[in-house]
C-alpha cells in the first residue's frame, strides 16, 4: 500500500499536485482547487505538530472506528464529512497554497517517522508509523482524485 513515508509514494502526489489546475473541477463536494489545497494542509500540520486539536467527544466514541474502516485497502468514500477545524470556505490563492501544501508534504515525508509516531491523533488516538504515512496518502490521494488528477 501507498505511504507518504515512501519517497516514491511521497514523488507520486507531488507530481499529481504539480498536474492541478486552478481551474479544476471537483467531481463531488463543495471546495473549489485553492481550498481542497488549504484543506489537505491541515491533517499534515497535526502530524507535524504544527497545529494542535483537542479530541472531543465524538473522536472518543468514533475515533478508533473510523480509523479501521479509513485504514482499508479501498479509497475513502467520495462526500466523507469534514471536520469543522478543517473546512475551508474562504477564497485562497491557488500558487500559494499548492506550494505550501508541497512544503508540508516535503515535510513530513523526510521527518523522522518515529517522532510524528509519538504524536496522538486528535480523532484516531496512537497511530503507528505506517497508519501515520498510510492516512496521509490516502487522505492526499482521495483530494487528489476529486480533482481528476
Amino acid at each position: 500500500m501507498q505511504n507518504l513515508f515512501q519517497p516514491e509514494s511521497a514523488t507520486g502526489i507531488v507530481i499529481r499536485i504539480a498536474r492541478l489546475k486552478p481551474t479544476a473541477i471537483a467531481a463531488w463536494g463543495k471546495m473549489n482547487a485553492s481550498q481542497m489545497l488549504a484543506h489537505c494542509k491541515a491533517p499534515l500540520e497535526v502530524a507535524l505538530g504544527d497545529r494542535h486539536l483537542k479530541p472531543g467527544i465524538i473522536a472518543l466514541l468514533f475515533g478508533k472506528i473510523a480509523k479501521r474502516q479509513l485504514l482499508k485497502k479501498k479509497p475513502f468514500p467520495q462526500n466523507l464529512p469534514t471536520a469543522k477545524t478543517f473546512a475551508v470556505k474562504d477564497e485562497r490563492i491557488f500558487s500559494d497554497e499548492q506550494d505550501q501544501l508541497l512544503t508540508l508534504i516535503r515535510r513530513f515525508s523526510e521527518e523522522d517517522p518515529y517522532k510524528i509516531a509519538a504524536r496522538v491523533h486528535p480523532f484516531f488516538g496512537k497511530m503507528s508509523i505506517e497508519e501515520w504515512g498510510l492516512l496521509q496518502w490516502k487522505h492526499l490521494d482521495h483530494h487528489l482524485r476529486q480533482f481528476g488528477v
